[in-house]
């Protein structure tokens, strides 16, 4: 395995790591939904960024079906890999292909996140009521704005250093 590879791999388990961390500890619980908001999607969003839409698709799916496994919401897990991890897959493919400007680039995550917002609409609706689904589109997403936010801010920095 040559250097690069080695860095690659090694950014990607960090961002793995970063995706649940942020998800455990910057959370906001919301009973309503018997969801929360959290950061997980800003490093989401942040690897589909830098490394393209299968490291994205895969930092997402598995690490927010691992964070909701430690969390005590195992029934989210499978909708939690599909919504996250097809939200990394579109985010880096819109990056990919989109994202040369800043805008652009605050637009593919964002349209990356509203992939997220979908799946969990039907996670909450399928889980509990319909009534769920619809009261969770709004704090889904502002956790999708959020994780724009801060993965805009950051990847600057990051592109710089990498």
């Amino acid at each position: 395995m040559n250097t690069s590879r080695t860095k690659r791999s090694v950014l990607l388990a960090l961002l793995l790591a970063l995706t649940i961390v942020c998800g455990r500890f910057f959370l906001l619980p919301i009973p309503w939904t018997h969801g929360n908001i959290n950061l997980s999607d800003a490093s989401i969003l942040i690897a589909a960024a830098l490394f393209g839409p299968l490291a994205g698709g895969l930092v997402g799916g598995l690490g927010a079906a691992f964070l909701d496994l430690i969390s005590g919401y195992a029934q989210y897990a499978p909708f939690s890999f599909l919504a996250h991890g097809l939200e990394g897959l579109v985010a880096g493919w819109l990056t990919r292909h989109f994202g040369k400007t800043k805008w652009g680039q605050a637009l593919a995550l964002f349209l990356g996140g509203l992939v997220m917002v979908v799946g969990y609409f039907f996670a909450d609706s399928l889980l509990y009521t319909w009534t769920a689904g619809v009261l969770g589109i709004a704090t889904n997403l502002l956790q999708a704005l959020a994780g724009v936010v801060v993965a805009v801010l950051v990847l600057p920095a990051l592109k710089r250093r990498l």
